[in-house]
């Protein structure tokens, strides 16, 4: 492995996406991409007592499915790398707990899938792993309970809001990778932005900024422009962000045609579903990744994705004391060549 520029690695030894796997609720399930998914839930509390216990139950199905697509025993994967927005990570750490596989937890908030992707992929190509399983997840339900108001008081939220994804996504990379079409071959680390952005609800203006400087970094490292990508996806600014990351495009004369960039927030919803500004949590990009994204690219429609996907990196204590919302992004480039 190698470094390009001041925050960009080079996986010399790229590993492959052997498999991937996707759940979403049962809203989801019926947006545009509904037949992208592996598994549509019929019921988001799937049979469990609480919305956590059933975020945790989702992760285990989804890590359980990747694994068992990718034809390695269980005890064959060597680390389990994820997170979610539950205090603690306790979605991902219970399921880590429930598999019986080493674990790394991260938090990236909606970063967390391609922040698994860029370390995971690091561990690898330098030697230190064979393999590694890439999980994130969301649920409204928790989600909701955490950050802003419990669904039973029946809060209206503003247009600037988006809607938290009941989704996960997991994917594993392998260093061997034979017969694997997908392999991720950069990955950009993303500096913390924070433009003063105060309303925790507005998600898209809080992370388009770091969207930009992970995107602009990512660029200049490699030497590339955003014509050496089929496709762009970032993940989640909503329809708001995304208008405001080519803003600051424009602004800063960087050439992004609209055409190359998609959000997978403003994807997984119909706007005439009541999602607001899109979709957002760690299982919107993790799920459209793991289903829409990587599936086109498996039957040849992409060459060449690069995947940024961003978080607001906020508490409820920050937002209870008046703090900003900072804004994190991470960038992963995925090729598809041939077995």
């Amino acid at each position: 492995m190698s470094r390009a520029g001041q925050q960009t690695f080079i996986y010399d030894n790229p590993p492959a996406i052997a498999a991937h796997a996707s759940i979403v609720g049962p809203k989801e399930g019926r947006g545009p991409l509904a037949d992208w998914f592996d598994t549509v839930l019929s019921d988001d509390l799937l049979g469990q007592k609480s919305w956590e216990l059933a975020e945790m139950e989702m992760v285990r199905r989804c890590a359980r499915d990747a694994i068992c697509r990718s034809r390695l025993p269980d005890e064959a994967v060597q680390a389990m790398l994820g997170g979610d927005l539950n205090n603690q990570i306790i979605a991902s750490s219970f399921a880590a707990r429930t598999l019986g596989m080493p674990f790394i937890g991260l938090y990236g908030a909606c970063s967390t899938f391609v922040q698994a992707l860029v370390i995971g992929s690091a561990l690898i190509s330098g030697g230190f792993l064979e393999n590694a399983l890439c999980v994130a997840s969301s649920h409204y339900c928790t989600a909701e309970r955490q950050f802003r108001f419990p669904l039973e008081l029946g809060t209206q939220k503003p247009p600037q809001a988006s809607r938290t994804a009941t989704a996960c996504g997991a994917a594993l990379l392998n260093g061997n990778g034979d017969g694997a079409v997908l392999r991720v071959t950069s990955g950009t680390l993303g500096r913390v932005i924070d433009l003063n952005i105060t309303d925790a609800n507005h998600m898209g203006a809080a992370m388009a900024p770091a969207v930009f400087d992970t995107l602009a970094a990512h660029l200049s490292d490699t030497g590339r422009t955003a014509d050496d990508y089929d496709l762009i996806a970032t993940g989640d600014l909503g329809w708001i962000g995304r208008d405001l990351l080519l803003a600051l495009a424009e602004a800063a004369k960087l050439a992004i045609p609209p055409e190359k960039l998609i959000d997978c927030g403003a994807s997984l919803f119909y706007q005439a579903q009541d999602a607001h500004a899109g979709g957002s949590g760690c299982g919107c990009v993790a799920s459209v990744s793991c289903g829409w994204l990587m599936k086109r690219m498996e039957a040849g429609e992409m060459k060449r994705l690069l995947l940024v996907g961003s978080g607001a990196m906020l508490s409820p204590t920050s937002s209870q004391q008046g703090q900003s919302v900072p804004g994190i992004a991470y960038a992963a480039c995925i090729e598809r060549s041939d077995p």
